[in-house]
């Protein structure tokens, strides 16, 4: 069974920083990537940013390009979200998913992730 637990979350002012991370157990790692999404009160929870596990490559929304770094430690089956310059609308429920898959593709659906964690909460203020 696949579990995914993050934490990191808090309130910050905008213009900090903040690491969320994300740590999986169950995962045949190598033929999983990982991704954050979040939610925003009232709006459709979005993709984040996607990491493949092997390979470590990855893949940012444009909102969050240049301000937002995904990692991996594979020795610690984590996978971590940098946030620096945060920003008001970045305030949402933070979610860690996982999807099975060879494919070298990150999708933007939540339908393609087959596991998720509980979510973790940022909240930034003006």
């Amino acid at each position: 069974q696949v579990q995914l637990v993050e934490s990191g979350g808090g309130l910050v002012q905008a213009g900090d920083s903040l690491t969320l991370s994300c740590t999986g157990s169950g995962l045949t790692f190598s033929s999983y990537s990982r991704a954050f999404f979040r939610q925003a009160p009232g709006k459709q929870r979005e993709f984040v940013a996607g990491i493949l596990w092997n390979s470590g490559a990855t893949n940012y929304a444009d909102s969050v390009k240049g301000r937002f770094t995904l990692s991996r430690d594979k020795a610690k089956n984590t996978i971590y979200l940098q946030m620096i310059s945060l920003k008001p609308e970045d305030t949402a429920v933070y979610y860690c998913a996982a999807r099975r898959s060879s494919s070298t593709s990150f999708p933007k659906s939540v339908d393609m992730y087959d596991s998720w964690g509980q979510g973790t909460q940022v909240t930034v203020s003006s």
